[in-house]
């Protein structure tokens, strides 16, 4: 009974210090959410609306101008003015409709009857415009088209443009109205955590301090054995003579200090492996053919009285090996893979000059992203010696690296002899 009682009241401490809290914050986060909603539509409608409010008027009037200074329809004067002079305006109208239609609804019932209103003159402007660019087709009419542009088209832009400035205005107001209703319901909230963390701290530290008398002494010889345990001393242990759930507590600690011991000789012997396992990796990675190869290659460069491209190899040979090894890391830039191959190449390409040439083409911006150590050189490594050492004649080894979505791409291609 006593270690039911005492798990009933451990579960009990935990509901009262976690109910209140989880309901505070649930309705916390629940006016969040709806506030963040209510701010992000209005910013979004305001940033919907704004692209048109200064753009529409000037484009939608010059472009129209422009059909009747040069007597020609919209579709052809796209042909005779420079694109960026030209704006459609009935793609730009069409456009505009498209926006305010998703805006309805999303916006409140005040400017729901002002997106009626644009959509209004939206129509009446195609109309006109259509009107005008017909009439600018017909020799002799300039004067009358100038009438129109002025008493209708221009007119009608303006008024578009004030009533999407109008919309603009009242969002914004709705936005300073959220505003203070956010700075009041926040303000109810402070007073509501006031007081729902003091019934809290109150009830909380009455009802723990009836709890923790009961495993006062247990736990502190727990604690106790913990502190000789971080000091290293696993031959410590737990009475598990205890009336309550505590004493499984004990037998558990003292299960785990044996095992402890236990793991702290194998995991010292499991290390001890691992170091050689890696050591023995990191030389595998390393082809000794090659550094051989290259070895021989800078002594009859010296030897032939060119120092210059013994040095040259040498330092590539040095780039090579510092990004094999790279400190240990298991992941390096794309910069410093392409280093590496680049370093490997010159090398090869020193040593094979009369059968091999390269290209590198990385695009810049993948050049910071992290890959797999050693990606690239080995699948470099097998062009030569399986593609274009077996052809007759000069081959050469192509490696580009780009994004492509969330991917990167490389491709290492050879015009060697091919495989089936």
């Amino acid at each position: 009974m006593k270690r039911r009682s005492l798990l009933h009241r451990l579960r009990l401490n935990n509901m009262v210090s976690t109910v209140p809290v989880v309901v505070f914050f649930g309705i916390m986060l629940f006016s969040l959410v709806s506030t963040t909603l209510s701010y992000d539509r209005i910013v979004r409608n305001i940033t919907e609306a704004n692209r048109y409010s200064v753009r529409f008027k000037e484009q939608i009037d010059h472009t129209m101008y422009l059909v009747v200074a040069n007597a020609c329809s919209v579709e052809n004067l796209k042909k005779k003015v420079a694109y960026e002079e030209t704006t459609d305006p009935y793609e730009l109208i069409n456009e505009t409709r498209n926006v305010f239609v998703d805006l309805r609804d999303i916006s409140n019932a005040e400017n729901m009857r002002r997106i009626r209103v644009i959509h209004q003159d939206l129509d009446n402007l195609e109309k006109v415009c259509r009107k005008v660019e017909q009439s600018a087709q017909v020799y002799g009419h300039y004067d009358e088209n100038m009438r129109l542009l002025d008493l209708n088209v221009y007119i009608l832009t303006e008024l578009i443009q004030e009533q999407i400035q109008e919309y603009i205005f009242y969002e914004a107001q709705s936005m300073e109205t959220l505003r203070q209703n956010l700075y009041h319901r926040t303000f109810q909230f402070v007073l509501l955590f006031v007081a729902v963390f003091a019934s809290y701290m109150l009830f909380s530290a009455w009802y723990s301090h009836n709890v923790l008398s009961k495993v006062k002494k247990p736990i502190g010889e727990i604690v106790v054995a913990a502190q000789a345990i971080g000091r290293g001393d696993f031959s410590v242990r737990l009475s598990e003579e205890y009336d309550n759930e505590l004493s499984v507590l004990a037998a558990s600690f003292n299960q785990m200090t044996e095992e402890i011991q236990a793991l702290i000789k194998t995991t010292t012997k499991e290390q001890e492996n691992l170091r050689s396992y890696e050591l023995k990796l990191y030389q595998a990675q390393i082809n000794p053919h090659f550094l051989y190869n290259t070895l021989d290659t800078i002594v009859a460069l010296v030897e032939s009285g060119m120092p210059g491209d013994a040095v040259r190899m040498i330092t590539y040979l040095s780039d090579f090996f510092r990004t094999t090894l790279s400190s240990g890391r298991d992941y390096i830039t794309v910069q410093e893979e392409k280093r590496h191959v680049e370093s490997y190449l010159e090398i090869q390409e020193m040593r094979y000059q009369d059968i091999l040439s390269y290209s590198l083409d990385f695009d810049h911006d993948i050049l910071g992203y992290s890959i797999l150590k050693l990606t690239l050189q080995p699948l470099v490594e097998n062009a030569l010696y399986h593609g274009i050492k077996e052809k007759r004649g000069k081959g050469k080894i192509t490696i580009t690296g780009c994004k492509e979505g969330d991917d990167l791409l490389f491709v290492i291609s050879d015009n060697g002899i091919g495989m089936t």
